[in-house]
């Protein structure tokens, strides 16, 4: 090999080494995929021990809580530490956090959680002065929780995206998120029913960036295409008949979480509200995460 062919092959090598790098880098995968234990609900009611034995088996690392079914913090966390995993964050009732908080934060910081989580506000309170209740709530709420180095945060469903006169035809969801504190209040976005409800979640991270360090990674066969004004007619159970394995659906997963820089996402729980094989279905949502680049 001459000097002349010596370099032109050394240049090129570089150059392909370097594109070779750069395609690398900018490809990202989940490092920690997480399961929301409400899932696997009615094993954990039978062996809350074994369960959790058995998600970590599959390959999960990071437990969002739903209930922890008569065990204590220090039981749960416990658990946690046998099975190698971590618990970032739980879902307690918007009773528990108004009512309850200071007892629910010390659980948390005995189980290593950075995260409170309200998933659900019942019927009655959904209404505009309802809501602008739950915002004053979450406020105080969240203002408690930071100052105890715990982030609050809400779990939406479909209904926050039903226009509301009384609030000036904004969605519930956007007048919770303006009429909060950014600092105080985040959002864990449940990323199959806000599709449900027609809506993006990519152009949400885009309008309120940072505020969505939490998203609940769940699948769906079907949407049920309705404009927002006719959601309240939707029938949550049949939804929830289409609620399909991670990848096994029809959501966009790697749009949306090549996007998930500017939302916030932190962490990514699997969910299946109404799975019909808990088990095999967290399997195979596990198996396509743990692949997936974006």
């Amino acid at each position: 090999m001459n000097r002349r062919t010596f370099i032109e092959t050394s240049v090129a090598t570089a150059v392909l080494t370097s594109l070779s790098t750069k395609a690398f880098a900018d490809e990202h995968k989940i490092s920690k995929v997480g399961l929301q234990l409400y899932t696997v609900r009615d094993e954990m009611k039978k062996d809350f021990e074994g369960t959790i034995a058995k998600v970590a088996a599959i390959g999960y690392k990071e437990m969002e809580f739903a209930g922890y079914f008569g065990h204590s913090p220090k039981d749960v966390r416990a658990i946690l530490d046998k099975n190698g995993l971590t618990s970032p964050s739980s879902h307690e009732s918007y009773d528990t956090v108004e009512k309850k908080l200071p007892e629910t934060l010390e659980g948390a910081h005995v189980i290593g959680q950075t995260f409170l989580v309200c998933p659900y506000i019942d019927e009655k309170m959904r209404t505009a002065d309802g809501y602008k209740r739950v915002a004053e709530t979450f406020d105080k709420v969240g203002a408690a929780s930071k100052k105890a180095g715990i982030q609050f945060a809400y779990h939406n469903h479909y209904w926050e995206f039903i226009p509301d006169a009384q609030l000036g035809g904004k969605f519930p969801y956007d007048f919770l998120l303006e009429s909060t504190d950014a600092n105080n209040v985040k959002m864990e976005m449940d990323l199959c029913w806000i599709s449900v409800a027609g809506q993006d979640p990519v152009a949400y991270f885009k309008k309120y960036p940072g505020r969505f360090p939490l998203v609940h990674v769940k699948d769906i066969k079907k949407l049920p295409n309705v404009k927002p004004e006719q959601l309240a007619s939707v029938n949550m159970k049949e939804v929830e008949k289409g609620m399909t394995s991670v990848g096994d659906g029809i959501i966009d997963w790697k749009r949306i979480f090549a996007a998930g820089s500017i939302g916030g996402i932190q962490h990514y729980f699997v969910e299946n509200d109404a799975p019909k094989e808990a088990f095999s279905n967290i399997a195979a949502s596990y198996k396509y995460l743990s692949q997936l680049t974006f």
